[in-house]
């Protein structure tokens, strides 16, 4: 708690102070108005060390308050960690309602960052000098200058605070200080060789096979149905995923070729751009036929991954933490791996395969060609690798991975029932 070490009276209802956590004095004073009776006291950091001119500032400051005060702009101002308080309760329902993915970005930089610094600073109180500030403890906290993007998602967070404030009269919009969006630009994905996923998928396995309690067996269960689906696809994990249903797989079959397509309704860009179309990469027939195995009495609207007894997990995250610190893989030279690793582990295999142009396989996994090219311009040398070396190898065929043991030829023998099965049901 702060102190005053120091104080100086300029005029009746004004003076100046110091506090022990400064070197710099700040002016107090009242505002008379005809419904306030006797006046009530502000505060306000005159910015100035010498007594001087932090008496000058403090006329300033008065002179200013009570322009405002004729104009009704005067605002009963509230400490930042309650407002922020109010603003986090409206993010997490909205969160709990819809599953926004930025939602819980927006709390989470809100509790780790802008509350332990603005703290019970008054909203009113924040200005440029003090977001400079702030920008500067962030790097000290970080350890490096952070990405644009997670500065973009600060910014949103504080501003998301601000309005909050405005609405409810704490403070007005000309008060609100301009945020900056300057960063690094965008580094390396973390994401998996095809090696390296091979290795995890067989840790999995032997983890799901050695699980002392059901309920950690059917996660990983679960879990590994998961990693398939988001390899075979490019879908985010998270909330992308997180919102498929039985009903939003679709296949369309000729003879014995069968394609199988996914609907993406929620997540990062479908408020922009509305739902998603993702084809399928054709492996994705043994994950889909654990999962119908599953679960038989499936209907449209349910949720497609959900354990074993029916009931959703929040803890498939962690889950693969430990399946990555079990076989050495949770550290990489582009960061630590995620379950977003599987997305950005796609995308690298599609561009390493030279099937696709770079705008198609943006379309595909709901981005930009600048973004590929930003992140992912370190696979290019990689994808002419022959042409580059002049070497040619005789391509080798990439084992099925999947926990299904029967032949593609079986499987395909099924798909005339799962088509009318869909035709039936509304779902495969």
């Amino acid at each position: 708690m702060t102190t005053q070490t120091a104080r100086h009276d300029i005029q009746d209802g004004l003076y100046v102070y110091l506090q022990d956590n400064s070197k710099r004095w700040y002016a107090r004073f009242v505002i008379k108005t005809e419904d306030k009776g006797n006046g009530k006291w502000y505060s306000k950091a005159t910015k100035e060390k010498e007594l001087d001119k932090a008496i000058a500032s403090a006329h300033i400051i008065l002179m200013e308050y009570k322009i405002k005060a004729k104009n009704n702009l005067l605002v009963g101002s509230k400490r930042f960690k309650d407002v922020a308080a109010k603003t986090i309760q409206k993010l997490q329902i909205e969160y709990d309602d819809d599953g926004k993915f930025s939602c819980r970005d927006y709390m989470q930089a809100l509790n780790k960052y802008h509350i332990p610094f603005f703290n019970r600073m008054y909203i009113t109180s924040i200005d440029q000098d003090k977001i400079r500030e702030f920008n500067n403890w962030r790097i000290e906290k970080l350890g490096r200058i952070p990405a644009k993007s997670t500065i973009l998602t600060h910014n949103a967070a504080i501003n998301m605070v601000f309005k909050e404030a405005i609405e409810n009269k704490w403070m007005i919009a000309a008060q609100v200080p301009v945020l900056t969006s300057k960063g690094e630009n965008g580094k390396r994905r973390a994401a998996f060789s095809e090696d390296e996923y091979d290795k995890v998928f067989d840790t999995l396995l032997n983890m799901i096979d050695n699980s002392r309690k059901e309920i950690t067996k059917l996660i990983r269960e679960l879990l590994l149905n998961y990693m398939e689906f988001a390899v075979y696809t490019g879908i985010r994990p998270g909330t992308e995923m997180d919102g498929i249903t039985w009903g939003d797989i679709e296949m369309a079959r000729q003879d014995n070729n069968v394609r199988f397509k996914v609907k993406v309704k929620k997540g990062k860009t479908s408020k922009h751009t509305g739902t998603r179309t993702v084809i399928c990469r054709d492996q994705i027939w043994g994950t889909l036929e654990t999962l119908r195995d599953r679960f038989p009495n499936r209907k449209p609207k349910d949720k497609l991954f959900r354990l074993a007894d029916g009931k959703e997990t929040k803890e498939l995250g962690v889950a693969f933490r430990k399946v990555l610190e079990a076989c050495d893989l949770k550290d990489s030279a582009d960061g630590a791996r995620t379950l977003y690793s599987l997305r950005h582990s796609y995308i690298t295999w599609q561009l390493l395969r030279r099937d696709l142009r770079i705008d198609i396989l943006a379309k595909q996994c709901g981005t930009s060609t600048a973004m590929i090219e930003q992140h992912y311009s370190h696979v290019v040398p990689s994808m002419f690798e022959e042409e580059l070396s002049g070497v040619k190898f005789d391509k080798k065929e990439k084992k099925v991975r999947h926990i299904n043991k029967k032949s593609l030829d079986q499987q395909i023998e099924k798909y005339k029932g799962w088509e009318a099965e869909f035709k039936k049901r509304g779902c495969i």
